[in-house]
Parts: C-alpha cells; sequence; structure tokens
C-alpha cells in the first residue's frame, strides 16, 4: 500500500507517538484524521500540518463511530494508528493497600478495550473499500509495548492491557485475511515522553545508557518509520514488532 492520497485515522494524535505518525503520513501526502482528548494541542497540530481534528475518547463508542465517519468524510479509510494509551503505576499491594480496582479497569479499558473499539469500526469502514492491486483494502497498526513480556514492578494494569493488546494481533489479522485487511502491532520500548521528560537528566540518561543499542530514548520518528514500513510492506500482517534497541525490562 501506498500512503500517498490514502485517509488514516491516528489515535493518541496530539502528541509522542501519534503526533510523530501524523508528521510522518503528512510527509507523505497522506490525509490524516487526527483523534485525541488534547483538544489545544491536537488542533495546533491539525493546524500546522493541514490536517483534520476531533476530539475522541476511544472507550466511547459514540465518539469512535463519529471518529470514523469525519475520517469516511475525507475519503476511503486505508488505515488506523492505535497510538491512544495511558500507563500509571501501582503496586498489587501498595503502602495504602490493595491496588485500586477502578484504576485497574481504566487501564484496561484505555488501553485494551479502546484499541478495539477503533479496530471494529474501522475494519467495518475498510472492508468497503475497492481493492487494491494487492487485494488490500487497509491495515490496522496497534501500539503495545515491552511491558507486555517484561512488566516491571507496579506496571501489573499496564502489562495486562499490553499484553491484551499482543494476544488479540494475530486473531484480528485472522478475522479480516478474507477482506484483505492487515493487523500488526508495535511493542515500543523506553521512548521519550513528556512524563520521562520531566525526569531529572541524570534519570533520564540512566534509562538511555539500560538500552544495548542505541543507547538512547526513542524517539517518535523512530516509531513512525516502523508505521511506514508496516504500512508499505503488506507481507507484514498478524506480527508483534519490538522496537527496544535489544532491552529487556528488568524488575524495577
Amino acid at each position: 500500500m501506498q500512503i500517498a492520497d490514502k485517509v488514516f485515522i491516528v489515535t493518541g494524535a496530539a502528541s509522542g507517538l501519534g503526533a510523530g505518525t501524523v508528521r510522518m503520513l503528512t510527509e507523505n501526502g497522506a490525509k490524516v484524521l487526527m483523534a485525541d482528548l488534547q483538544d489545544e494541542a491536537g488542533q495546533q497540530l491539525a493546524r500546522e500540518l493541514g490536517q483534520t481534528y476531533v476530539h475522541c475518547d476511544v472507550t466511547q463508542e459514540a465518539d469512535a463511530m463519529a471518529t470514523v465517519e469525519a475520517a469516511k468524510a475525507l475519503g476511503p479509510v486505508f488505515g488506523l494508528i492505535n497510538c491512544a494509551g495511558i500507563a500509571p503505576a501501582a503496586k498489587t499491594v501498595g503502602k495504602h493497600g490493595a491496588h485500586a480496582l477502578d484504576l485497574f479497569q481504566k487501564v484496561i479499558s484505555v488501553n485494551t478495550i479502546g484499541s478495539f473499539n477503533m479496530i471494529r469500526l474501522a475494519a467495518q469502514a475498510m472492508q468497503t473499500n475497492e481493492p487494491l492491486e494487492t487485494g488490500e483494502r487497509g491495515v490496522l497498526i496497534n501500539t503495545a509495548s515491552v511491558a507486555a513480556y517484561d512488566g516491571q514492578i507496579g506496571q501489573a494494569a499496564y502489562a495486562a492491557s499490553k499484553a491484551a493488546v499482543v494476544g488479540m494481533t494475530l486473531p484480528v489479522a485472522r478475522d479480516l485475511a478474507p477482506q484483505g485487511i492487515r493487523c500488526v502491532t508495535i511493542a515500543p520500548g523506553i521512548f521519550g515522553t513528556p512524563m520521562i521528560f520531566g525526569m531529572p537528566q541524570n534519570v533520564q540518561d540512566s534509562l538511555a545508557a539500560s538500552i544495548p543499542f542505541p543507547s538512547r530514548l526513542g524517539r517518535p520518528e523512530d516509531y513512525a518509520k516502523l508505521v511506514h514500513q508496516i504500512i508499505t510492506n503488506d507481507m507484514l500482517n498478524g506480527e508483534t514488532i519490538r522496537l527496544d534497541g535489544a532491552i529487556r525490562m528488568p524488575p524495577r
């Protein structure tokens, strides 16, 4: 699949990995429907790049449906990149007692259910596309995390939510294969985020040094390069790809 002139939906598009993906898609001639809860940042980036922004809570069916409809207004939807997610930390039992159940449910709701909510509706729209020469009608790209495999202390909820995203990748790809729709997941390692950039420089340096090679924090453009490859290489399907500089996370 070529990117130029295709319509893509990006969730979590206002910052971080999502914003990096929107920039890459724009540079390659795509029309992007940007979805996020950060309205001011999202609208500013959309104006800068000449794209379209909508407010979207991925956990809400009505929001997700409205987002897909807004994307369809731009043309046939050929791609979804799920970057929306949250990463709170809490121990199973900590100094203040047992892990709050509502926090666990919220993480699962956003990271797992929110991803699937967008997948199912975007795929429904894609199946009506005229197939490309390759027979393809669309591609779904999810964001998991190395925590799905190497969850650290305090990451029970986050690791569970991302492991579920990994787990759904192959069955979704199999479900949608007859329609020519692919599903691939990226599992990033330690990437530069506003949370990490808010840490002392020595902590950032320590995190970067823990990555075998390259010994630096991941960047949004690193993620976007892999998104580009997944979109354009139609043999990539039903797989989760670690993007982590060979790191394996320690307990803490």
